[in-house]
């Protein structure tokens, strides 16, 4: 895996995930989806949180772009070790506030908002369908934010009232959510 842009651009890093719970979104498909973002977000002035963060893909980009402020939640021990390793190395750890959480659980105590939220789940998560209804009941998403939600073609989110669209990148999908 790589980080595609910002003052990172181009590192490489590889996490010891053989055995883990964990679906890296690919380099392919992350470079459509921040071929968006960089067009929609100012991303030195957000607050972004990464969910389901994994081996912390998401996070490295948004700091390597100028975000200050990015929020890991992950429940798997190896992955969060692996992230505060990598923190400590690329010495943002001022930037990127690691929590070892259930993320179900991180969404019932949570009192942030965020202008941007993505979320990674496992494609067989059997609560997957429940995400984006939390992200809005929850209040976690600010008033003009973006949540973005990785999934597979099993399954479909164009009939919530918060979507807006969707972007496919083989059979990775991202649905884009804000408020209506």
């Amino acid at each position: 895996m790589r980080i595609i842009g910002g003052k990172f651009k181009g590192r490489r890093f590889n996490p010891p995930a053989k055995n883990w719970p964990t679906r890296p979104t690919t380099d392919f498909a992350k470079e459509g989806l921040f071929n968006i973002l960089m067009n929609h977000l100012d991303f030195d002035e957000i607050k972004m949180l990464d969910l389901f963060g994994g081996t912390g893909n998401h996070s490295y980009e948004f700091i390597s772009r100028g975000c200050k402020d990015v929020t890991y939640v992950d429940k798997f021990y190896g992955a969060v070790s692996f992230v505060k390793k990598l923190s400590k190395e690329l010495d943002i750890e001022d930037q990127l506030h690691i929590v070892k959480s259930d993320v179900f659980k991180f969404m019932d105590y949570c009192t942030d908002q965020f202008d941007y939220i993505f979320a990674g789940p496992p494609y067989a998560l059997p609560t997957i369908d429940s995400i984006p209804d939390l992200i809005f009941e929850k209040d976690l998403l600010k008033e003009d934010g973006w949540f973005v939600m990785e999934h597979n073609p099993n399954h479909s989110y164009t009939g919530h009232p918060n979507y807006f669209q969707e972007r496919h990148y083989g059979k990775t999908i991202f649905s884009f959510f804000q408020h209506q």
